[in-house]
């Protein structure tokens, strides 16, 4: 099995890579690559698109990449599971209201909004451990439950027409998406990466996923 991590020039592929790898050589569960190859990423049977910065800014890059068509390809026609996360999670939504009013990959009916809080005490950006609140079960969040911690680190987050493809969402002056999926597609707005045992485990259930 062979798990593409998508390098577009947007995101901490350094940190995002080795965790993969970790829990793919502890269950058996292929190779990870990162890569910019359109030919490596049509083949994979997974993908993962990791996000920093500002909405626009990755969207742009993503589009001006090479492996664009390729991802487009592997998840709208394959239908081969696809990882979103931070802003590669927030890409998936219609559209982003970063700066300026920006498409997104259409792939999620939901758009992009600065959250908002007027409860003294919480800042924004949004930065640091947060408690997971479940909506429904879903086999990436299998053996993780409400409560337990994930790290964040954002400014914007998804607001779904169809909130039943929020799969958990944390408190923070009102609630704020933290994890959607609709059909083959799954989305982090939390680091995985970046969220001890909690985080690993969500790796381990993607690898291990077969929608």
């Amino acid at each position: 099995m062979l798990t593409a991590i998508i390098d577009y020039g947007s995101g901490n592929l350094h940190s995002a890579s080795k965790a993969f790898e970790r829990v793919a050589a502890e269950n058996n569960a292929g190779e990870v690559v990162v890569t910019n190859d359109p030919a490596v990423v049509i083949k994979a049977d997974r993908v993962v698109l990791p996000g920093d910065g500002a909405f626009p800014a990755c969207r742009k890059a993503l589009m001006d990449s090479a492996v664009y068509e390729a991802l487009k390809e592997l998840v709208e026609v394959k239908a081969r599971p696809f990882l979103g996360i931070c802003v590669g999670m927030q890409l998936m939504a219609k559209e982003g209201c970063e700066h300026e009013l920006t498409t997104g990959l259409g792939w999620i009916d939901g758009q992009v909004c600065r959250i908002v809080t007027d409860h003294e005490g919480f800042k924004i950006p949004h930065m640091g451990w947060n408690d997971l609140v479940l909506n429904r079960d879903h086999p990436v969040l299998s053996g993780i439950s409400t409560g337990d911690h994930t790290y964040f680190v954002h400014s914007f987050h998804m607001r779904l027409q169809d909130e039943r493809e929020i799969l958990a969402h944390v408190e923070y002056g009102g609630r704020v998406t933290a994890v959607v999926a609709r059909d083959t597609m799954v989305g982090t707005q939390f680091h995985p990466e970046k969220s001890g045992p909690v985080g690993l485990k969500l790796i381990s259930n993607f690898l291990k996923w077969v929608p």
